[in-house]
């Protein structure tokens, strides 16, 4: 079982486990139409279908096996504004997908980089990732340029790959190395 040391810190940030207090600030960004935009089969939930939400999520707290989710509250202002999670993918090639989501009231402040870029410290370092990727429908540029932003290198663009929304729809793909993170392109 791997998972940080509780808090990881950044010099804005606190990023922990999810945990049932959080339904209030979960709620208030899964509950926005701007939000869910991006989100595959997602639209805005009442309050408590973000309860189930982030009961799911509070028990995303370590990685045992391939196909486990680690997901963190980042916390800032003594508020949660956002989510990053890091998917296991290969236990043998060392692989996981990042992934984010944050309140649009925080955004442009460079916090998303921030607690993304903490976890992906983490991946690199401690759990010893060799290689982290991640998606964005092709129309979403903020998470395109979040990636970006992070030193992550785009490597593919999947014409019309998968349905969103009832529509075939381009996917990004970008990934970064551990050498790559270490090196300072991240």
């Amino acid at each position: 079982m791997a998972h940080p040391t509780y808090p990881l810190t950044t010099p804005r940030l606190l990023l922990r486990p999810v945990t049932p207090g959080d339904l209030d600030d979960v709620h208030a960004w899964q509950r926005r139409p701007d939000v869910v935009r991006w989100m595959r089969g997602a639209r805005p939930r009442m309050r408590e279908e973000s309860r189930s939400s982030v009961a799911a999520m509070a028990a995303e707290d370590a990685l045992r096996a391939e196909g486990d989710c680690l997901t963190l509250a980042v916390v800032g202002d003594a508020r949660v504004i956002g989510a990053v999670e890091l998917v296991w993918r290969s236990r043998v090639d060392s692989t996981a997908e990042l992934g984010y989501v944050f309140h649009p009231a925080h955004g442009g402040r460079g916090l998303a980089t921030e607690a993304a870029g903490a976890l992906l410290d983490w991946g690199f370092g401690e759990f010893g990732l060799h290689r982290v990727m991640a998606r964005c429908h092709a129309d979403n540029e903020p998470s395109a340029r979040l990636m970006a932003r992070l030193g992550m290198r785009r490597e593919a663009r999947h014409v019309r790959s998968y349905r969103f929304r009832g529509e075939w729809a381009d996917q990004l793909v970008y990934a970064i190395l551990a050498d790559e993170w270490r090196s300072g392109a991240g």
